[in-house]
């Protein structure tokens, strides 16, 4: 897998402070998308044993809310095994932390994954220019969905956090 950028003390991508993991890689090419650089699945840096220690550097710090996954997409064919991966190994040593991932995929294309039950919040769908909207909070388009995973998952239905 290959990653743009990691950011620490995010505010912009989730609740609370956050580091953010930039992964490589998006089929879904959004017109107007924030973060173009991210789409070339080969473009970046390999995330390997230093981008994971600086990650779990991070999550080590009490202010640290937890992590996002986004890009790219996270969910890209090509990521979805290191993305798990990493997210079962957060989800063990940092059990209260918790993990929102950003995805273009909507909750029924990828509900059946097994990463989905190491996710707390997943904010889906592709970004639409037409439903664009400055006042929403952690999404930029209002078809994408900030979704509570956990209550999602017990209730059956799309629960929004």
């Amino acid at each position: 897998m290959k990653y743009h950028n990691i950011t620490h003390d995010d505010m912009l991508n989730g609740d609370g402070l956050r580091v953010v993991l930039w992964v490589s890689g998006c089929e879904h090419k959004c017109y107007n998308c924030h973060n173009k650089i991210t789409w070339d699945i080969n473009n970046g840096l390999i995330f390997d044993d230093n981008a994971k220690n600086e990650i779990f550097n991070q999550l080590e710090k009490d202010y640290i809310k937890g992590i996002t996954f986004s890009g790219g997409d996270p969910l890209h064919k090509q990521n979805r095994t290191e993305v798990f991966n990493i997210t079962k190994e957060i989800k063990a040593k940092f059990p209260k932390k918790d993990i929102w991932l950003y995805t273009g995929y909507t909750w029924e294309e990828i509900n059946d994954l097994d990463i989905i039950k190491y996710i707390d919040v997943l904010v889906d769908g592709k970004y639409i220019e037409e439903l664009s909207n400055q006042e929403l909070e952690w999404r930029g388009s209002s078809n994408q969905r900030v979704i509570d995973v956990k209550k999602t998952l017990m209730e059956y239905k799309i629960i929004s956090y």
